[in-house]
């Protein structure tokens, strides 16, 4: 059994819409020091299978990111 963790977001150049709301949120509330902020996900799973970092990146592929806007970034334990 592995531990998976998929971190996505959006790919530089891509609007981060969520990203720029958090962004003048901190520096509204006194942080004016915080730039360029970005929102992702992190996707964590167990998976029991051989090939993990091959099967989980067609899981990334097919489903857990959009790839046309996303990038992702695989980490297994």
């Amino acid at each position: 059994m592995s531990k998976v963790k998929v971190h996505v977001f959006l790919k530089p150049g891509v609007l981060d819409v969520q990203g720029k709301a958090v962004e003048g949120a901190l520096n509204g509330l006194g942080w004016p020091g915080a730039a360029n902020v970005r929102v992702g996900k992190l996707i964590e799973f167990d998976y029991a299978g051989d090939d993990v970092q091959a099967e989980v990146k067609r899981m990334c592929e097919t489903l857990l990111s959009n790839t046309v806007i996303e990038s992702y970034r695989i980490e297994v334990a």
